[in-house]
């Protein structure tokens, strides 16, 4: 009997939670003065066996969780606009892979990968130090050229800063 009481208990902290989580997604997203009382709309399975319980039927409490409607998508927040002279590191790889400043502009490489990397210039101008999560090493060009780069401990990653006069 025990058994019995504990998948049911299961059961139903499932359901609610998936009530909850359908309630969340049906939101319209507006702010708490809202006048907007509507109550979300659950489609509910009628006759359907229970999971996990021989010969039993759903009930009132079990959505039919493959109806959708009406739900949307969480917004997803823009992404903030890079700074002119900055390249991320991220899964593996500088970007943009080619930048081009002027002469006297300082770029700063901004590490996001949970994975150290490094920045070292072909011609040995500029080499950072293993940089971990978040963090950032900046370096000013003061003459024009061309200057590859990799990451010392990743060699496949490679990229350029283009220097103009």
């Amino acid at each position: 009997m025990r058994l019995f009481v504990g998948r049911r208990h299961a059961i139903a902290a499932a359901v609610a939670a998936a009530l909850l989580t359908a309630a969340a997604c049906s939101s319209s997203g507006s702010d708490a003065t809202s006048t907007d009382t509507a109550s979300p709309t659950f489609v509910f399975a009628s006759g359907a066996e229970t999971p996990g319980m021989p010969g039993g039927t759903a009930s009132a409490a079990a959505p039919n969780m493959t109806d959708m409607t009406g739900m949307t998508a969480p917004a997803q927040a823009p992404a903030a606009p890079a700074a002119a002279n900055a390249v991320d590191i991220d899964n593996f790889a500088f970007a943009p892979a080619a930048l081009t400043v002027p002469v006297g502009a300082t770029v700063t490489w901004t590490n996001k990968d949970e994975e150290p990397h490094t920045v070292a210039s072909g011609d040995g101008s500029f080499h950072s130090p293993g940089m971990g999560t978040d963090a950032t090493y900046s370096f000013t060009f003061n003459k024009a050229g061309s200057f590859d780069y990799i990451c010392s401990i990743h060699p496949f990653m490679h990229a350029t800063v283009v220097v103009t006069p």
